[in-house]
């Protein structure tokens, strides 16, 4: 019985996993150690509105891609590396967006304290770096499968800026540059699971979710992939994987507040080294 209660266990959090998941969960299940880099191709769709502090009403809400006309579709390189010990593991990845485009508005946008009139010309740019760092823990584990729950921080450093002939106040247009830069970290919980479902050919699956405000900042976070793999010599294996993540991120600084909405989905490749 103890033995059939532990196999249910592990095939719902393994099902649940498979959902979504992170790039950590396509190394092979007998690596101690293993590094991978991707290209991510995700359909990315970002709103955001930015108010003085003592106007915090005043901000428009907008679009990215439909207002300025950021790409929506991006090649997104990452890298993900981790090592385990016995049932524990560590792992890291890092990925990055960088966008910018120049566009004439068809409507009246207002960012901070400035306002963009109607078929003006605003350049606008939206920069990502995103870090993820995870403790997991796999309470079912041999050979051939694993399930587990993780921990972790996921940090995302933002920079955001606009520049155009804008009007502040009652001030006459002039060409007027707003930006800013802040780093949102988020704690995360999760679930992940491994299958070798053939020889060579790995199965895995997770998710990480919070929702929290801690500091400066308050927000949520879905972050979720699936990924199969291929080892075609002992130590080296590629792949494609499914990525979805989504987050709020509200901030309240002493000169302004924002909500930055962003979420990404789409398919990666990825080659690996596990040792």
């Amino acid at each position: 019985m103890q033995g059939v209660i532990v196999r249910l266990l592990g095939t719902a959090a393994f099902g649940t996993a498979m959902l979504a998941a992170t790039p950590a969960s396509a190394q092979a299940i007998q690596d101690d150690f293993w590094f991978q880099i991707s290209g991510f191709y995700p359909s990315v769709d970002t709103d955001l509105r930015v108010a003085p502090a003592s106007n915090p009403g005043a901000g428009t809400e907008v679009d990215l891609e439909g207002d300025f006309g950021l790409d929506n579709n991006e090649l997104l390189p990452a890298v993900n590396a981790g090592v385990r010990f016995g049932r524990f593991s560590i792992i890291a990845d890092y990925y990055s967006l960088s966008r910018d485009s120049t566009a004439t508005i068809n409507r009246s946008i207002t960012i901070d304290n400035v306002t963009y009139p109607v078929n003006g010309q605003v350049t606008a740019g939206f920069d990502t770096d995103v870090y993820r760092l995870t403790l997991g823990y796999a309470f079912v584990r041999d050979s051939h499968k694993e399930a587990g729950i993780a921990i972790g921080l996921h940090a995302t450093d933002f920079s955001v800026s606009f520049e155009g002939v804008g009007t502040v106040g009652g001030a006459p247009a002039s060409n007027q540059i707003r930006r800013h830069d802040f780093l949102a970290p988020m704690p995360t919980v999760g679930l992940f699971g491994t299958w070798e479902i053939a020889p060579r050919l790995t199965l895995g699956g997770r998710i990480d979710w919070l929702s929290l405000g801690l500091g400066d900042y308050d927000g949520r976070l879905f972050n979720t992939q699936a990924s199969l793999q291929y080892r075609f010599a002992r130590n080296f294996g590629a792949g494609i994987m499914f990525r979805y993540v989504d987050y709020r991120v509200d901030v309240e600084k002493p000169n302004y507040e924002g909500r930055f909405t962003y979420s990404f989905a789409g398919p990666a490749i990825f080659l690996e080294a596990g040792f």
